[in-house]
């Protein structure tokens, strides 16, 4: 029998050879539309239902990251501590519940709002996208290419999340997001969403820092917590972008 362990790394490390060969373009473009927003003091959201949440989440308070990328919570669909779990894909389907989270976010014309749906059908994801782009919002939008194209929307708009991006980044996952078979098996097992994609929006914020510092601006970065002086020096930044920061 094949090693599945090292099958799983092989898919994961094709999919990552994919985005550095078909995605730098688009990310440096992203990470530049953060970088001006930065720097003319506009501010930074990020989003994603169930567990195209996760890779937002690894992007927040996080040692290391971009300190003024701010989530926008959704009760029931961005923490999977939620029982039972099938609320939340049902929750994911509801129309009109972005616009009730876009209402009560502080998000507003001129800033930037990264968007994560895997398959960019469901009516939460697509409404967000909507509405941001609306409101004059720039939209970054994270997916999955082939996904979207193999399922239909359930927003009533017959629309995708990709449709109403500004900017779309391709994570390269196939339909189902599994990426290993064995015939004992009767579907596809471990999928590849979560790693792919926390490399993009990792890639992004590098994308984003490294604009900044072209420009002459030098971004708050978090110092980890456990490093000595860490929390000493994460107060004076908080407190110096406390108007842009909304997750303290």
């Amino acid at each position: 029998m094949q090693n599945y362990v090292l099958s799983y790394l092989k898919q994961i490390a094709g999919m990552l050879q994919r985005i550095e060969e078909e995605e730098v373009q688009a990310i440096q473009q992203a990470g530049k539309v953060m970088a001006d927003a930065i720097i003319n003091g506009k501010r930074l959201f990020a989003f994603g239902c169930t567990h195209s949440s996760l890779p937002v989440q690894d992007l927040v308070y996080r040692a290391g990251g971009l300190m003024l990328i701010n989530p926008i919570c959704g009760p029931g669909i961005t923490a999977l501590d939620i029982k039972p779990a099938t609320l939340t894909s049902a929750m994911e389907r509801l129309e009109g519940y972005a616009k009730v989270l876009l209402d009560n976010t502080p998000i507003k014309t001129g800033d930037v709002l990264i968007l994560v749906s895997v398959s960019g059908r469901n009516p939460v994801p697509v409404e967000m996208a909507k509405i941001a782009r609306e409101r004059g919002i720039t939209v970054i939008g994270l997916t999955s290419h082939a996904y979207a194209a193999s399922v239909t929307s359930r927003h009533s708009s017959g629309k995708k999340m990709s449709d109403f991006a500004d900017i779309v980044l391709d994570n390269k996952v196939d339909v189902g997001d599994a990426v290993l078979e064995m015939k004992e098996i009767p579907q596809k097992f471990c999928p590849a969403s979560g790693v792919t994609s926390i490399a993009i929006l990792q890639s992004l914020v590098a994308a984003a820092i490294q604009a900044c510092v072209e420009a002459g601006f030098t971004p708050p970065v978090i110092l980890a917590a456990n490093v000595d002086g860490g929390a000493e020096y994460n107060a004076a930044l908080f407190e110096k972008y406390h108007d842009r920061i909304f997750y303290m």
